[in-house]
């Protein structure tokens, strides 16, 4: 260890081990990829309360769901009014619609949650695979109520993402809850902060965004490929966030959280310098630009669809959702969710 790395972790409060890596240059952000205003004119609904509507899901009514950083979760009207419908006690961020109306919630303080309109709030596990769930983040729930969710990292709270990212051990991980039995079985670990949750259409496979990667991966839950994990989109434009499982379209729509960080991407191969940063004042360390930003991949993992906003447009986009010709989009630190017109 040189003196420079010594006094680099001597000065360090954070706990972060990172090691080397190197972040491959982002694609040229010409043609689909080029920046669009397509974001800018979002229409937006206020929250009543708190701030932070991580993710969106819509009911068969048309109605929007979301929970804000205060632990509520709302329910949005067709024409934007929003009721509260339960507090969850902590931070809940991914939410999906279940069959029978009620809500499955990633709660990062308490685990996976599911909700009903009478607010009673149900702890479905806290715990999985022997290992508490420290980064409750986002789900997809299969037809057969089979739920598919991440534990984004198994060293630092959703609330310190940022360190994991630095860091990058890849330490998360994609589990499976069956809420009939509140038994967990893991898909894939070792996972780069593992954040949305997507399912094919024939439920053959799950994807997951790995944000700390700037990729998809891919697991197989049938045939003979059976358990076997893959990279199914790499070295996307932007930082990845919460995803859709397969549409009408054929398409899962992936929110960006912002465009790739050069800095971020600069420091990769310098675990000493990560160290200095991830020590710096938060208003001083890597920041991601804000400005909205999600994308459409089809079947193969291949982008079709880029949309995209300038800055002061709604961001950043953390969750995504495709409805009856809308896209409705939420944020991790803004103060309502938006919709957009769907691209034809």
């Amino acid at each position: 260890m040189t003196i420079f790395e010594s006094v680099a972790r001597k000065l360090d409060r954070t706990g972060v081990d990172p090691v080397v890596w190197h972040a491959p240059a982002p694609p040229t952000p010409t043609g689909l990829l080029a920046p669009n205003r397509v974001l800018d004119d979002a229409e937006r609904w206020q929250l009543p309360s708190g701030e932070g509507p991580e993710d969106v899901a819509v009911d068969a009514e048309g109605r929007v769901i979301t929970g804000g950083n205060d632990g509520r979760i709302w329910r949005f009207d067709i024409h934007g009014k929003a009721i509260p419908i339960a507090d969850t006690g902590g931070r809940p961020l991914g939410i999906e619609v279940l069959d029978d109306g009620r809500f499955l919630v990633c709660d990062a303080a308490r685990g996976v949650l599911r909700v009903d309109d009478s607010g009673h709030v149900e702890v479905l596990a806290e715990s999985a695979v022997g290992r508490p769930i420290l980064a409750c983040n986002n789900s997809a729930v299969g037809r057969d109520g089979i739920v598919y969710f991440t534990d984004s990292s198994a060293r630092f709270t959703i609330d310190d993402h940022r360190y994991d990212l630095l860091e990058h051990r890849g330490t998360g991980r994609l589990l499976r809850l069956d809420p009939k039995t509140g038994e967990t079985d893991l898909l894939a670990e070792g996972l780069q902060f593992a954040n949305g949750v997507g399912l094919a259409a024939d439920e053959s496979f799950v994807l997951v965004a790995e944000t700390g990667a700037y990729r998809i991966s891919r697991v197989d839950l049938t045939g003979p490929s059976r358990g076997s994990v893959s990279v199914w989109a790499e070295n996307l434009p932007g930082i990845p966030d919460n995803m859709t499982s397969h549409t009408s379209a054929g398409l899962f729509w992936v929110a960006l959280y912002s465009p790739r960080m050069r800095v971020l991407d600069m420091l990769a191969p310098y675990p000493t310098l990560r160290i200095l940063a991830a020590n710096l004042p938060e208003a001083v360390q890597p920041a991601p630009q804000r400005a909205g930003w999600v994308i459409a991949l089809d079947s193969n993992g291949t982008i079709v669809h880029s949309l995209r906003g300038g800055k002061g447009s709604y961001s950043p986009v953390t969750g995504v959702r495709e409805h009856e010709g809308w896209l409705y989009l939420g944020s991790l630190t803004a103060d309502c969710v938006a919709r957009v017109r769907a691209p034809r």
